[in-house]
């Protein structure tokens, strides 16, 4: 799949879709986030309330939530969602470059739609960052470490492979990270700025994934069947990780002001976490949209 070569017009779509992103388009000249007024930032963070709903600790149903106090409990909320708006901030602020990288690259070939979508999609996503991180600043948290490893070998090499592994990589993570903060912090409990940001956050990422679903699904009806096996098998691959990691992730350990019962390189714990009741109830809820998708893709 590392291939620096693709077919005139990498990013195709049909008629239908053309025009759908047209609509797209329009939707976000009308509307596009401003950082200074999206949020009410003079309201401040609550700091007292939960950022997200009890039952979505990554913990929550095990001994290890049942043996902590309740303000390690409220504690470890702030710290699991200061590692969701990281992931928010390291994916969104690898994205311009990508996208605005396919431009140049294939300046002659791409249709109008996907450059002008591609250019949209880049100046929010900068825009989003800017907003995670004012967020992370008030709040006094810290942020998590990109991820690393085969993970992070693979984003390195993205930029020349086939655009549409980048879209559908893209499409993955935020599509999941999107379902998984929705499905937490909408509830009435939930800190008021934190539950506002991932609101408005939403706004704009419905239509990303409206964008990349488009993309991805005329390649999977006109590529070559040898073409879509690899794909499958290297996506399923990164989706698959990316959900355990999504559900537990051990660096949590490094950040909570007090010791974390579950440590980095305790695999036997972290497996048990990742496989709990409660996070296998959550994951098929908060992800039951997705995992139909990728499934009639073939991708699982």
């Amino acid at each position: 799949m590392e291939t620096s070569t693709v077919a005139r017009d990498p990013l195709g779509l049909s008629d239908e879709s053309r025009r759908k992103v047209q609509t797209l388009i329009r939707a976000s000249h009308r509307k596009t986030m401003e950082l200074e007024s999206v949020l009410p930032w003079e309201n401040g963070i609550n700091l007292s309330l939960p950022p997200k709903m009890e039952t979505g600790s990554w913990i929550y149903g095990t001994p290890y939530w049942d043996a902590m106090t309740p303000e390690q409990r409220h504690e470890t909320l702030w710290k699991e969602t200061a590692r969701d708006v990281s992931m928010f901030i390291w994916l969104e602020q690898t994205l311009p470059p990508l996208y605005v990288g396919y431009i140049n690259r294939f300046r002659f070939d791409l249709s109008p739609e996907v450059y002008e979508y591609l250019m949209i999609f880049s100046r929010e996503e900068i825009t989003h960052t800017l907003m995670f991180r004012r967020y992370m600043k008030m709040a006094g948290l810290e942020l998590f470490q990109p991820p690393g490893g085969a993970y992070g070998s693979f984003v390195e090499k993205l930029p020349m492979m086939n655009p549409v592994i980048g879209i559908l990589w893209t499409l993955m993570i935020e599509w999941a990270a999107e379902l998984s903060a929705m499905y937490l912090t909408q509830s009435a409990e939930v800190e008021p700025l934190t539950k506002m940001m991932f609101h408005e956050h939403h706004i704009e990422e419905v239509r990303h994934i409206a964008f990349g679903k488009r993309i991805v699904e005329h390649f999977f009806e006109t590529a070559p069947e040898a073409e879509l096996a690899a794909m499958r098998a290297q996506i399923g691959q990164l989706l698959r990780h990316f959900k355990a990691e999504m559900t537990f992730n051990s660096e949590i350990a490094k950040h909570t002001s007090f010791v974390f019962p579950i440590q980095p390189g305790d695999e036997e714990a972290i497996a048990m976490v990742r496989g709990s009741a409660n996070n296998q109830r959550l994951n098929s809820e908060r992800f039951a949209e997705l995992d139909q998708w990728f499934a009639e893709l073939g991708i699982v």
